[in-house]
C-alpha cells in the first residue's frame, strides 16, 4: 500500500490491459457508508446501498455480503481532507478503514481524494458520493 493515499494506481490506470474488474467503492462515515459499483471495462459507477448497521460486526457482514456478491476485484475508499489538502480526523478514521478492508478481505485497496464529492451532493446520500469518487477513479 502507499504512503500517499490519495494517489490512483492500478486497475483503472491499465484497464484497457487488463481483464475488465469489478470495484466497489466506500464514502466512510461514523454512522453510515455509501457503497458504489462500477466496472473497469465500461468505466460506469452505480450507487449500491447505505450501511447505516449500528453494531460494527454487522457492517463487516454486510461489506462481506457485498463483496461476495459483487465479487469485487478492487475497493475504493474515499479519502477526506480539507480543502488545502490537509488531513483531519475522518482522514485517519477513512484510512484505517481501509486498511481493514485489505486485512479482512485480502483485496487491494486504493483511496481516492474525496474532498469535493461531499459538497457535491446532499447529506445523507452517501452511496451518491460513493458513486462520485468511483467515478473520480475511473476517469469517468
Amino acid at each position: 500500500m502507499s504512503d500517499t493515499p490519495h494517489a490512483k494506481t492500478s486497475v483503472a490506470s491499465t484497464a484497457n490491459t487488463m481483464k475488465p474488474a469489478t470495484i466497489l467503492a466506500f464514502d466512510y462515515g461514523e454512522k453510515r457508508i455509501g457503497v458504489a459499483v462500477g466496472n473497469t471495462l465500461t468505466k460506469t459507477a452505480e450507487p449500491l446501498v447505505i450501511i447505516q448497521e449500528k453494531n460494527q460486526d454487522e457492517r463487516w457482514r454486510t461489506i462481506e455480503r457485498l463483496i461476495k456478491e459483487w465479487q469485487a476485484d478492487l475497493l475504493v475508499v474515499g479519502l477526506p481532507t480539507h480543502p488545502d489538502g490537509a488531513e483531519h480526523a475522518m482522514t485517519q478514521k477513512a484510512k484505517r478503514f481501509g486498511n481493514q478492508l485489505q486485512g479482512r478481505f485480502q483485496k487491494q485497496v486504493v483511496w481516492v481524494d474525496e474532498r469535493y464529492t461531499s459538497v457535491a451532493v446532499e447529506d445523507g446520500h452517501d452511496a451518491l458520493a460513493a458513486q462520485l469518487i468511483l467515478k473520480q477513479y475511473l476517469g469517468a
